[in-house]
């Protein structure tokens, strides 16, 4: 593995609160550079390069004090050439309109990566969740929910679960949404979000798709790379939906977590850690910290530890030029939307370790997304080995897609993973014309 270069010490991640350079500027850097090996049309990269749609609502709530509170969230549509606007809702400090752009664009490669029917969105509000009670987050979502009115909808534009949201705040957006529609016509709307509770017309599997996509692509690229996976050791930043269940996954293949970090430190285990118990302990007390076995260290001893894998599945702009160097692993595996910044990524293309970019990495999310809002559509359910086998297919189709980009115009995974996306997408744009 790469060794480490000798850098100054990094801070950790709270540091993320404060003001950061832009998101969508950078995510551009990475379109161009694809857009510019296609020789692309300077009119679609116009298009390309341009959100269709940037909704932005302020909203009253009364919280359980009595006190009134306005919030600010976001609904970004990217791209719908493809299909419905499809992406995430995130509550989080950090949410503005910039870093939604971002997302909204990187769902939009993303659904075209995996060849899904969608375009891009995101969306959100700009809260710290953990201030406010229960009762609170439900009026937030409902009104968040109103005040976006037909911005969303099952044919339109399709909320998923993001970062600090989950299934319940998917089914009150789905019973807030079908309250504003006539009563015959509301069964037909479930499909309006995805990511909701079974029992709410939920898939088997979605909680773990976007891990199980992870895992999928990790280990086409050990078998690329002739390389043993169940020796490997890893480490794992985030330790939400996404960071706890690709960590819960690879324990089965024989993969060893041997350093974690969420909100409440950075920790080794050098010894290896059982994932599925840090998950329920995470579970219950919020975060890793207080786990038997783990040991405290810096966020800079967090990042020089010898492993593998590196699995980033936090927010963004994690592996920037200071992290970069650092890292001494094999393979960066993208959990998370945008965790490395361009400067980031060209110091690991340097320093010769590989990255299976989140365009490409994360989407097993959006592929069962899509087998959910299927299901709605077609009032089916289908059971758990049907969901995973769909997904594997449809991740491994991906990963060749992309391997073959790579290999064809002589690029990085990542610009390789832009150019599938964009032919895609340009395909619809040469048959459908531009309206005049």
């Amino acid at each position: 593995m790469p060794p480490p270069v000798a850098v100054p010490a990094g801070k950790p991640p709270a540091r993320a609160h404060a003001r950061r350079p832009e998101i969508f500027p950078g995510m551009l850097r990475q379109f161009d550079e694809a857009a510019d090996v296609l020789h692309l049309d300077a009119d679609l990269r116009k298009i390309l390069a341009t959100t269709q749609n940037e909704i932005v609502v302020h909203f009253p709530v009364r919280l359980d004090s009595g006190r009134i509170e306005v919030f600010t969230g976001y609904r970004v549509q990217h791209n719908n050439v493809r299909g419905p606007y499809k992406g995430g809702l995130r509550f989080h400090p950090r949410v503005d309109i910039d870093e939604v752009r971002a997302l909204a664009a990187w769902m939009t490669w993303k659904t075209a990566v995996v060849d899904v029917p969608f375009g891009g969105a995101k969306g959100g509000i700009q809260m710290d969740p953990s201030r406010y009670s229960p009762r609170e987050l439900e009026r937030i979502t409902r009104r968040f929910t109103f005040a976006l009115g037909n911005s969303i909808g099952p044919e339109y534009d399709v909320p998923a679960p993001d970062v600090n949201t989950n299934p319940q705040i998917m089914a009150w957006i789905l019973d807030t949404y079908q309250q504003t529609m006539p009563p015959l016509e509301r069964q037909r709307a479930v499909h309006v979000v995805t990511g909701k509770p079974l029992e709410s017309g939920g898939s088997h599997g979605r909680d773990k798709a976007t891990g199980q996509g992870v895992v999928h692509c990790l280990e086409e690229w050990a078998r690329d790379r002739r390389f043993d996976l169940s020796k490997a050791a890893y480490t794992v930043q985030g330790f939400g939906n996404v960071g706890s269940w690709t960590a819960r996954l690879l324990a089965p293949i024989g993969a060893r977590l041997v350093a974690v970090e969420d909100v409440s430190g950075s920790f080794a285990c050098p010894g290896g850690v059982d994932p599925a118990a840090l998950s329920e302990h995470a579970r219950a007390k919020g975060a890793v910290a207080g786990f038997p076995g783990l040991r405290p260290v810096d966020h800079g001893a967090f990042l020089s530890t010898a492993a593998d894998v590196f699995v980033p599945a936090a927010l963004e702009r994690q592996i920037d030029e200071t992290a970069a160097p650092k890292l001494r692993v094999k393979v960066v595996a993208e959990g998370a939307n945008g965790p490395t910044t361009p400067e980031g990524d060209a110091i690991l293309r340097e320093r010769g370790i590989d990255v299976i970019p989140d365009i490409l990495c994360n989407a097993g999310g959006v592929c069962v997304s899509y087998f959910e809002w299927l299901q709605n559509k077609r009032s089916e359910a289908w059971d758990l080995d049907e969901v995973d086998e769909k997904l594997r297919k449809k991740m491994l189709r991906a990963c060749g897609r992309v391997r073959d980009a790579a290999q064809r115009h002589g690029v990085a995974p990542r610009t390789a993973a832009y150019i599938v996306a964009i032919q895609a997408i340009s395909k619809v744009y040469e048959e459908h014309g531009i309206f005049p």
